[in-house]
């Protein structure tokens, strides 16, 4: 016989009703816990900072921060963040790079590196180097998709199956930007590009960039950078207009992948951020506060952009802690959302309990009709909206370069660009160009005794690492300053077999 589903009973029916509400409490909390979680670049260049354990207790008990990237393979720092359910990207240095497309080594690196700490620290990325496309020479570009390929094949024979490889970009890979929907890669990176992201596609790995609108920063576009209530920017070729340039940057990067035909694969913010302090006013706490409150607010708050509606990003902000010992002006030294005493420098809204600080102001939510149309996309767009008094690139690894104004104009005419020393620069302050372009992984080689472009004249070898600094770095304008030393020419440099990048 079928038996009669039994009828509820009116205390039946109450407690079902009661366990659906509990229900739906806890996953309220769950969502209410994780709203506002943010990732954060964790470095280290500083001799003033909490031990790593008191680092990762902070940031589990007091923060809503769930994601945390170092930029080395510290044991120490790794250990710390066992069972604290923060996400860990660990990366690789690029030096290591070619010796890892040899399967037995990455295995031994996996082992070294990895297997210790896995799975009780949540390691969810390795980071194969950083902005490896722009800082390194021929050899390390062409080994690092097959030393993607072959450290995830050692970490699947180690039997860790859930990490994923992956390898953050400068936007110095894009020849442009601007309007986003015509956002594209440059043609000489796509050829390394195409063969990564059908990697990351296979293994469902992100595409890492680092999006700075910092770098795009200009007096009329500082509302645009900073979140703030603006007329927008409207893209003519899609009707979408943009409150904010981080939109319009990450949109920049999905119609390039697009364009290729990798539209599909998975993107991450894996730097961004805004200094609080340094010799021009673009750097201040209010300006910092701005960005990164509202873009804390903006990424979780899961709208996604204009071209990828409702899409999350994993979103990583540079950096944790002010860290005294990088080289350079004041604005090095102040990216970071915490002193190294623990506390916060503002209230960017990654404090689970925060009471005063500098707070964020008001936030652009829609735009001001008609808004700007974006620039039509061009050969000759730099890799964000660039304008007069540029701040400089931060370095990565816990680094982060000098602060730069803009370098002396070129006639228009949309041709190539060159940087060299100015006439009137001093063999010291060139030097230093040299040493500081040479710490920064630019091929010096071809300056050395024997090279192509030795030179017995400072300001030759200076001009030749300038100028390959400023075309590695994305031909932005502020990347030729150099502390008012140098300037960019539209006439080519090179003689005889010194061939001057362009």
């Amino acid at each position: 016989y079928l038996t009669p589903t039994p009828i509820p009973t009116k205390a039946k029916q109450n407690t079902m009703a009661t366990t659906k509400l509990l229900l739906s409490l806890l996953l309220v909390i769950q969502l209410a816990a994780t709203a506002f979680a943010i990732g954060v670049n964790y470095g280290t260049l500083a001799d003033n900072l909490p031990p790593p354990a008191q680092v990762a207790n902070f940031l589990k008990t007091q923060t809503n921060i769930d994601k945390v990237k170092i930029f080395d393979a510290n044991p120490d720092i790794i250990k710390a963040f066992a069972n604290t359910n923060i996400s860990l990207t660990i990366t690789i240095p690029n030096g290591d790079i070619p010796s890892l497309t040899k399967l037995r080594t990455a295995r031994r690196w996996v082992v070294d590196h990895v297997k210790p700490f896995y799975p009780q620290t949540k390691i969810n990325y390795i980071a194969m180097g950083n902005e490896v496309l722009h800082w390194g020479d021929d050899n390390l570009k062409n080994s690092l998709v097959p030393a993607m390929r072959t450290f995830h094949n050692a970490l699947v024979r180690e039997g860790i199956k859930d990490v994923k490889v992956s390898t953050p970009h400068s936007l110095g890979i894009m020849l442009s930007s601007e309007p986003p929907s015509q956002g594209r890669f440059r043609p000489e990176v796509i050829p390394l590009l195409t063969p990564m992201l059908q990697f990351l596609r296979q293994t469902k790995g992100p595409f890492m960039v680092n999006p700075y609108p910092y770098f795009g920063w200009s007096p009329e576009k500082e509302n645009f950078a900073l979140f703030k209530p603006n007329k927008g920017v409207h893209d003519q070729f899609t009707g979408k207009s943009y409150t904010n340039m981080f939109d319009g940057l990450m949109d920049a990067v999905y119609s390039a992948a697009k364009a290729v035909g990798f539209g599909d694969v998975d993107l991450v913010a894996a730097e961004t951020g805004w200094p609080s302090s340094c010799e021009f006013p673009v750097c201040s706490v209010q300006n910092a506060v701005d960005y990164n409150g509202h873009l804390i607010k903006h990424v979780e708050s899961g709208k996604g952009t204009p071209l990828m509606p409702n899409r999350k990003f994993d979103t990583y902000i540079f950096a944790l802690f002010n860290e005294n010992q990088k080289p350079g002006p004041l604005a090095e030294k102040n990216w970071g959302l915490f002193k190294p005493d623990m506390t916060p420098v503002y209230n960017a809204g990654v404090m689970r309990n925060q009471q005063g600080g500098a707070t964020p102001g008001p936030m652009a939510t829609t735009v001001t009709q008609p808004a700007t149309p974006a620039a039509p996309a061009g050969p000759a767009k730099p890799a964000a909206p660039v304008g007069p008094a540029k701040p400089a690139k931060p370095v990565k690894g816990g680094k982060k370069p000098k602060p730069a104004t803009p370098a002396a104009p070129v006639a228009a005419g949309g041709g190539k660009k060159w940087c060299v020393a100015k006439p009137g620069a001093t063999n010291q302050a060139l030097q230093a160009n040299i040493d500081y372009v040479c710490g920064k992984g630019v091929d010096c080689k071809p300056i050395q005794p024997g090279g192509t472009c030795f030179d017995n004249d400072v300001k030759a070898r200076a001009s030749y690492l300038m100028n390959a600094y400023y075309q590695a770095n994305g031909r932005h304008d502020f990347n030729c300053d150099f502390s008012k030393t140098g300037q960019l020419t539209s006439a080519d440099p090179s003689h005889g077999s010194c061939k001057y990048n362009a």
